[in-house]
């Protein structure tokens, strides 16, 4: 009997609360009784690992590998096979992917069809759909149950379900998990106790804002009392906080937050899942966090942890701040999203927070604006606003990124980007991104060939115009119309060279790779920005 090389798909997500290797060997196992009968083997598994069934096939890395692997016509397999398609697709993503098995004609096997599934057979397809909803209406059978149970407890029961205890609190532990599966894990419930010293900053902090004290004041008078903000309090959990004052933001936070009368409250916030363009649905959806209308919070029956206030004092606050137009608001969507290619990678310079992405004037800008924000009673030097417009630097980080990553100097900037990553290296991720390197290479080529024939690059792949993507290379834009604000020439540049500076790395991507050497202008290596100034890369 003829071998027949197959490539097995399969998908595991902590949603499944499976273990992987337990779940990969099944799907296999599975897949396996399927081929063997007719002479087939594996010869090639892509298996995505903590990835939501919800995820288009195109967003899952091993998924969206085998989709590329069918274009190429030496993948070394003949066929795909499916274990369980539910774990593969979920909603009409099959007949999202299908499409392409059928265009590079690779047989796709399915256990519940017994064999390939026949792109003219209406009844696979139906097949196929059934199998996508009943997927989806799986997952939401768990998000229901998961938060009606959740709700149950923290209404009736006022269990603690996790998340950092409230500024004031501290966890204890009391007790085994109830659940006996989880208790034999190791897993045990925990509960808030009083942090005397923390609760006795929120008792004051109350106790001022109903004497007419305003939020800013407050942190004001903490900060020059030397009292820890709850960054510098508890340091361990707040690693990406400079702990260096009072935030407005944090003294609103207590103000606002019920578990300090006792009560365990749950659901102030939920996950949307929003399209990720309106434009194209096939991309799936991406989840939001959101805030609850305050009549959607769950609130236990009966205090369940000592209170650090009455609940007479916290609705006396909460009374105030709507008075005062500072209760919870219902924030506008923004117009359109806007581009920001270095967001998450600018910090800055005078007090190492990261800059937020600012639109003004049609162009991107990257602002700190700490005074905003913070107490300035610990005398902190920092000018009121910090703005660094993208077009002033990004020319410098794409030439930079061009170098870094020619041909000549790619396989050191791979190794660098590995070597310097925290956890342990992956090498099938590694392997993943030469192949898609390479096929961009390929790419490359067949473009500059289609240019030297006078054809249309964007046709030369697929016959069709390709869309500019969102992101890299950030799009040039000018300085504004006359007579908009903006800082002066003197001011820009004292802020602009004291305020972001340059630390080894890239700005484009989050794994922290270093330069291969030095360039010009620059002992790390990192492009300086006109002026003298260069931004302060993650």
């Amino acid at each position: 009997m003829t071998v027949i090389p197959f490539a097995s798909w399969g998908r595991v997500s902590t949603e499944d609360r499976q273990d992987p290797e337990s779940s990969r060997a099944w799907q296999r196992a599975r897949a396996t009784a399927l081929i063997e009968p007719h002479g087939g083997q594996i010869v090639a598994e892509f298996f995505d690992i903590d990835k939501s069934r919800s995820i288009p096939p195109q967003r899952r890395p091993e998924a969206c590998r085998l989709l590329a692997a069918l274009a190429d016509p030496a993948h070394g397999f003949a066929a795909v096979v499916v274990g369980e398609p539910q774990r593969a697709f979920y909603g009409n993503q099959f007949g999202n992917t299908f499409p392409l098995f059928a265009h590079y004609k690779v047989p796709l096997w399915v256990p519940e069809v017994g064999g390939p599934i026949d792109p003219d057979n209406q009844a696979h397809d139906l097949i196929m759909s059934v199998f996508g909803g009943v997927s989806k209406g799986e997952r939401n059978r768990i998000k229901i149950r998961v938060r009606t149970a959740m709700a149950t407890q923290a209404q009736i029961e006022g269990r603690y379900l996790g998340g950092r205890p409230p500024y004031g609190y501290r966890l204890i532990d009391v007790g085994p998990h109830p659940n006996p599966a989880k208790a034999a894990d190791g897993k045990r419930l925990r509960a808030l106790a009083i942090d005397e010293s923390a609760a006795a900053v929120v008792g004051r902090i109350f106790a001022e804002f109903l004497a007419r004290a305003g939020i800013y004041a407050i942190a004001e008078g903490l900060t020059r009392d030397g009292i820890p903000c709850p960054s510098a309090h508890d340091p361990g959990r707040n690693r990406h906080r400079c702990g260096v004052a009072w935030a407005k933001g944090a003294v609103r936070a207590i103000l606002i937050n019920p578990r300090y009368t006792g009560r365990q409250v749950w659901n102030k916030q939920r996950k949307d899942e929003v399209l990720i363009d309106v434009n194209d649905v096939a991309l799936g959806h991406e989840t939001r966090m959101r805030w609850n209308d305050r009549g959607a919070w769950i609130w236990s029956e009966q205090i369940t942890h000592p209170p650090v206030i009455d609940a007479e004092t916290f609705q006396r606050a909460q009374d105030v701040l709507a008075a005062r137009g500072r209760g919870p608001c219902q924030h506008k969507p923004h117009e359109r999203l806007r581009d920001y290619a270095f967001t998450g990678a600018l910090f800055c310079g005078e007090c190492d927070r990261r800059m937020q992405g600012h639109w003004i004037n049609a162009a991107p800008y990257y602002r700190c604006r700490f005074p905003d924000e913070y107490a300035l009673a610990n005398k902190v030097s920092h000018p009121r606003n910090v703005y660094l417009r993208q077009d002033a630097f990004d020319v410098q980080v794409s030439r930079w990124l061009a170098t870094v990553f020619a041909p000549a100097h790619l396989a050191g900037t791979i190794d660098q980007i590995m070597a310097g990553q925290q956890a342990e290296t992956d090498h099938t991720a590694g392997q993943a991104a030469l192949a898609r390197i390479e096929d961009a290479t390929a790419k490359m080529a067949r473009y500059r060939a289609a240019l030297d024939a006078g054809g249309d690059p964007r046709r030369s792949a697929s016959g069709s115009p390709r869309r500019r993507s969102s992101g890299w290379p950030p799009r040039q834009s000018c300085t504004g119309p006359p007579g908009a604000r903006q800082p002066s020439r003197a001011s820009r540049s004292r802020r602009s060279s004291k305020s972001a500076r340059t630390l080894p790395g890239t700005c484009a991507t989050p794994t922290r790779p270093t330069s291969p050497g030095p360039t010009a202008g620059s002992a790390c290596g990192s492009p300086t920005i006109q002026g003298g100034s260069s931004c302060k890369q993650q």
